[in-house]
């Protein structure tokens, strides 16, 4: 009898955190946002007595975890230099705490100690993400970032992906500026969306659907901000390095998540790169979720093209044209 009542009580949790997740996405955070911005950045106090005071006014974790995240990624600036140079020392939270800048691990790390301060479990995922299309079809020989997993209940379905770091700004392709852009799309991100542009080095960590290896990872396009805050499902052609023809046109889709009300107003194409950069609106049409253009390449060359969308970058391919 005692273990018959321990699975219901189980079931129960479970059933209460998926309800309560359900629930809590539907709420609007800019009142967490306000309260977190108000605090500042809680200089010289330890992880401990900062994850205290972030999450003393709320009494769920899905909530307490957005707060952490708020708080990190507007007050911690990403390290372009370490990060260029794949130098993870000096990211131990306490080292972050002081220095205020990390890469991943660190960003990540201290996402972790927080969260254990408020009885949530959490852990740290080492693995690739791709920058520029240098990187399309690449091996990945060496580790270059890492991410927040969080547990809220037992079911593989109530494990989440919170990424502070990518959602404190963006770099340039060559890694030698951060743009501090706070978004809110790394927090508890779609899963089919996150898998885009993020793979775990240990396939156990990946949760949900999306490329099934490595390789299949670095093949794909490289997926930028936009994509992610758009909630990107899909995008075909899928292999990020294009064989055209010239003067032949080359059709482009992208799936959207339709829940996101995204508003596309603006499609373009650039080429190029520096001073050879130049962007083309492109005509498109977009209907629930599903967002449709065409580009012919005229002349015969190899260069990367960009897709923006609403004048942000979107996905990036290399392109041999013959």
């Amino acid at each position: 009898m005692k273990i018959l009542i321990r699975k219901f009580c189980t079931v129960l949790l479970i059933l209460s955190v998926s309800n309560v997740s359900a629930q809590t996405f539907k709420l609007d955070f800019k009142t967490i946002d306000k309260y977190v911005k108000s605090l500042g950045p809680l200089d010289s106090m330890n992880v401990g007595t900062i994850s205290a005071i972030l999450s003393k006014k709320y009494n769920n974790k899905i909530d307490k975890a957005y707060a952490f995240y708020y708080w990190i990624a507007n007050n911690i600036t990403y390290d372009v230099k370490s990060a260029r140079a794949n130098n993870t020392s000096k990211n131990s939270p306490i080292e972050v705490l002081f220095y205020r800048k990390a890469v991943g691990i660190g960003f990540a790390s201290l996402f972790q100690d927080m969260c254990s301060n408020a009885n949530i479990r959490c852990l740290t995922v080492d693995g690739y993400i791709k920058n520029n299309v240098d990187e399309i079809g690449e091996k990945g020989n060496d580790i270059n970032h890492s991410w927040a997993v969080v547990q809220l209940g037992e079911s593989p379905d109530t494990w989440y992906y919170v990424d502070p770091a990518m959602g404190s700004g963006y770099t340039d392709a060559e890694m030698k500026t951060f743009t501090p852009a706070y978004t809110d799309a790394y927090f508890f991100t779609d899963k089919e969306t996150y898998n885009l542009q993020h793979f775990p080095d240990n396939t156990a960590w990946k949760l949900g659907s999306g490329p099934k290896s490595k390789k299949g990872f670095f093949n794909l396009p490289v997926f930028k901000h936009a994509a992610i805050e758009m909630g990107v499902k899909k995008i075909s052609p899928d292999e990020g390095y294009l064989k055209v023809k010239a003067n032949k046109s080359v059709d482009f889709t992208i799936t959207l998540n339709n829940n996101n009300d995204v508003v596309i107003s603006k499609v373009e194409i650039g080429t190029g790169v520096r001073k050879k950069y130049k962007t083309k609106a492109v005509e498109f049409t977009y209907t629930k979720g599903l967002l449709s253009f065409s580009y012919t390449f005229e002349e015969e060359d190899s260069y990367p093209i960009s897709i923006l969308v609403n004048g942000k970058q979107f996905a990036l391919y290399q392109v041999d044209i013959n």
